[in-house]
């Protein structure tokens, strides 16, 4: 049975905001329970799929859990997830003293970055205060037929995007704000001070020490997904496979099981030593900026690591991250002590909006 999607384009990171609940038609009470008792994991499950939402996998606290004409161990698209993982093996090699955290990303890749940004340093790309302008327009359904199977490279995105800021680029360090292109940058370091491909890196690196067997960053000219996964369509086009150009921003294919088991590694530390391990977890000191509705309030939420910090309703705070793709909403959430952990993976179908399902997901996992 195919799942006819629509790509959403709600940036799931631009609404994290504390407070959302399920629709009330996603939250049926269970006979006998209180009005105000707050739907299970397994409650919003039950009553997928729907005009909403057409397929989910869930991976609560280890275990796994799929609504819809989806399996619990399907693969799917991680979006911006990857830039979790793109983080860390930058970390990694700060930790080899391969890369200096404070050193002017010029240093390294002088042919990506122009004269005007000198003052970006690794740190800035890590955490989103680089001040680097705007990403220029990538393939979509306007595109015509076949959009989904055209890429574009880093640095030609990062030559069109450079090529179309205006004005002067602002101080690196005082304001955060969600920009692709840190990681794209990040991922062309990693390449030039190691001499290997990004994807040998991850693998060496995460992949293969975390025995992650379903986790893979494809080349750019690979458009397949093993199977099982989700059949997923765009304006009635079916655009299952499509071309992963985003790369160490956003072109990760993975399991919810594999995801989990990243989150439990990078947690606990295995993936890092003590130094670089504080840095997963710190959030730099700056605004939030006019134009980043990642973060809720007027502070920064990203840290170092690339993880993004989440308040719960009852004031607890959670870190994760959140992805898409064409056809594909992820995430993954826990508590810093792993008490408890979510990663998520829903199938929108663009007839609204799927956010509220994640929120309520999100709480109804984390929350005691």
């Amino acid at each position: 049975m195919h799942l006819r999607l629509a790509v959403t384009t709600l940036l799931l990171a631009s609404a994290l905001t504390a407070g959302a609940v399920l629709p009330a038609s996603a939250a049926p009470a269970a006979s006998g329970a209180p009005a105000s008792a707050r739907p299970t994991v397994q409650d919003i499950l039950g009553h997928l799929p729907d005009d909403i939402v057409a397929g989910a996998v869930v991976r609560q606290d280890g275990v796994g859990a799929a609504a819809g004409p989806v399996t619990a161990d399907a693969y799917l698209r991680a979006g911006s997830v990857t830039k979790a993982f793109t983080n860390t093996v930058v970390l990694q090699l700060v930790a080899e003293h391969r890369i200096d955290l404070d050193a002017p990303a010029r240093r390294y890749v002088p042919e990506v970055l122009p004269k005007a940004y000198d003052g970006v340093t690794v740190h800035h790309l890590l955490d989103h205060t680089s001040g680097l302008p705007k990403p220029a327009p990538t393939p979509g359904p306007a595109d015509g037929p076949g959009w989904q199977l055209r890429s574009v490279t880093p640095e030609g995105l990062l030559r069109a995007s450079f090529a179309a800021a205006t004005g002067t680029p602002p101080e690196p360090g005082r304001e955060q704000q969600y920009n692709g292109l840190n990681s794209f940058v990040l991922g062309l370091i990693v390449e030039k001070v190691t001499g290997h491909s990004f994807s040998t890196e991850l693998e060496r690196k995460i992949i293969r020490p975390l025995r992650l067997r379903h986790t893979s960053l494809p080349a750019a000219d690979d458009p397949t997904i093993p199977s099982p996964h989700a059949e997923v369509y765009v304006e009635g086009q079916d655009v299952t496979e499509q071309s992963p150009y985003p790369w160490a921003e956003g072109g990760l294919i993975s399991t919810a099981a594999d995801l989990d088991r990243f989150t439990t590694a990078l947690f606990r530390g295995r993936l890092l030593p003590p130094a670089e391990q504080k840095l997963v977890f710190e959030v730099p000191a700056a605004t939030n900026g006019r134009d980043n509705k990642n973060c809720s309030g007027p502070d920064a939420c990203y840290s170092i690591g690339g993880l993004m910090r989440y308040q719960l309703p009852d004031g607890e705070e959670v870190w994760g991250k959140t992805g898409s793709r064409p056809g594909w909403d992820n995430g993954f959430f826990a508590t810093r002590d792993l008490r408890h952990r979510l990663v998520y993976s829903l199938n929108p179908t663009g007839a609204g909006d799927d956010l509220p399902y994640i929120k309520a997901l999100i709480t109804a996992a984390l929350t005691e």
